[in-house]
């Protein structure tokens, strides 16, 4: 088993050192899509009038997320005491309804403790490395890679939803098939409810709490 995982880290390495190596911080990425909003355009090949509107959606939201997202103390000092250096990599697009209230949230994180870094990475640029980080084989986003800097070890992935929402997902596709608009918008009124607290919780448990 140990050699069977020996055999993933080294297969998955080097394109996660290489998207660590282009990617960008939370805050350029936020001014990106704030950029791209207001121009009426989406990142990826194609400039699709929806996803258009969910950037310009997703723009907003990570505005007010930003701005009023609370980490509880105990969980603040949590994060603050680790000392493993950890790089939070993540495969995303600006027209994705889940990264919207999950970035705030993983950028939260980071900021709490000077041991960690944040860098963003487009999937439709990033094919190579989306496909090593599949869920269930398909390209589903945003995907959370966490790397320990020092051995150049992958501790942990996460994503595309928090557990809670997943479930529901799970649940809503096995009695209906697939997800339509309606759950969709069920979906975020959970998140606005949740207030980051699922994701954050599942994002701590994969730390090297110390």
């Amino acid at each position: 088993m140990a050699t069977v995982l020996n055999e993933i880290q080294e297969e998955r390495l080097p394109l996660v050192m290489n998207g660590i190596g282009k990617g960008i911080s939370y805050q350029e990425y936020r001014e990106m899509v704030h950029q791209l909003a207001q121009q009426r355009q989406t990142t990826g090949p194609e400039q699709l009038e929806s996803l258009i509107n969910y950037t310009e959606l997703n723009d907003r939201r990570m505005n007010r997320w930003d701005k009023t997202l609370k980490i509880p103390a105990d969980l603040q000092e949590r994060i603050a005491q680790i000392g493993t250096k950890v790089t939070f990599l993540v495969l995303t697009e600006s027209w994705c309804g889940d990264a919207a209230p999950s970035l705030p949230v993983i950028n939260k994180i980071v900021e709490l403790n000077p041991n960690f870094e944040l860098k963003i990475v487009l999937r439709d640029e990033n094919l190579d490395l989306m496909d090593l980080f599949l869920t269930n084989e398909s390209r589903s986003i945003p995907k959370v890679i966490m790397m320990e800097r020092e051995n150049q070890q992958l501790i942990g992935e996460w994503g595309p939803r928090p557990s809670i929402a997943t479930q529901m997902v799970e649940d809503y596709k096995k009695e209906h098939g697939k997800l339509t608009t309606e759950f969709k918008q069920d979906l975020q009124m959970w998140y606005n409810k949740d207030k980051g607290q699922n994701t954050l919780r599942d994002i701590i448990e994969l730390l090297p709490l110390e």
